[in-house]
């Protein structure tokens, strides 16, 4: 096995106030995010000011906020919240989904276009390749909290994990997401926005390949506890990436063929 490197959760203590990494890394998400944001508004010449900019990040932030804390009482432990609802609020407890934070999203982005009258698959091709940066950092805070751990596994890089009530060697699935929702994913996307692609490619492919990476990770990842086995090897996180493989591959067939029909070349990954 490999140790786990002890991280205490709290970045910085002063008295009351805590900065711990998980939060860090959500601040830092947002950072690269709208550093990201900026580049790709000027390579698609879509002219946002500094102050529709910050609008912006604004809407996504409590899109990501709602969404992902909704997301996980909705989806991975209701019951719980509903005996204790003030929980709901207990952000600094930990808890927010992806699959829910990505609809907060998708709903803040939707709102932002239509106030703005900017179309929407614009600012959402010119961000999506910054996800994969906070999805990453995300992956790292949950791999300090030592939480979201992976299933048993006599793997050499097997890890034991503090908050693991049964310490058993475990798969680091935390690295595992960060390597592919993180550093994969972006890597795929940021060599897709050069392309020559239709509208709402870059946005559609997000959806498939993070759907497939997650359902890969999900093989090696332990289910939350009040969840378990949706059926045997099959948990709730592959059974919410499903859909987003479907439709977000289909949508990029789709979004190809529309383009071919009526801009021939244009729809090709090698234009």
């Amino acid at each position: 096995m490999i140790p786990y490197p002890q991280f205490s959760p709290t970045l910085i203590s002063l008295g009351p106030l805590q900065i711990r990494w998980y939060g860090l890394m959500y601040i830092l998400g947002f950072v690269a995010g709208f550093a990201i944001l900026k580049k790709r508004a000027k390579e698609t010449d879509l002219r946002l000011d500094a102050d529709t900019l910050s609008d912006f990040a604004f809407y996504i932030f409590m899109g990501v906020l709602l969404g992902g804390r909704l997301g996980y009482v909705l989806f991975y432990n209701p019951l719980m919240f509903l005996m204790h609802p003030l929980e709901i609020f207990a952000l600094w407890h930990g808890g927010m989904s992806f699959h829910g934070g990505l609809i907060g999203t998708i709903w803040g982005g939707l709102l932002f276009s239509y106030t703005r009258g900017i179309p929407f698959y614009r600012i959402a091709d010119a961000v999506i390749p910054a996800i994969p940066i906070g999805l990453g950092l995300g992956r790292l805070g949950n791999f300090i909290n030592g939480e979201l751990w992976g299933r048993a596994t006599d793997v050499s890089w097997a890890m034991q994990f503090p908050t693991d009530p049964l310490n058993l060697p475990r798969h680091p699935s935390q690295l595992y997401e960060f390597a592919l929702e993180g550093v994969v994913l972006f890597l795929i996307l940021w060599f897709m926005r050069t392309r020559n692609l239709p509208s709402g490619v870059l946005f559609w492919s997000f959806f498939g390949f993070y759907g497939t990476f997650r359902i890969i990770a999900e093989f090696f990842r332990e289910p939350d506890a009040q969840l378990s086995f949706i059926m045997p090897n099959i948990t709730a996180g592959m059974l919410l990436s499903v859909p987003m493989v479907v439709v977000g591959f289909g949508f990029v067939l789709w979004q190809l063929w529309r383009c071919s029909r009526t801009r021939p070349g244009v729809a090709s990954l090698g234009a």
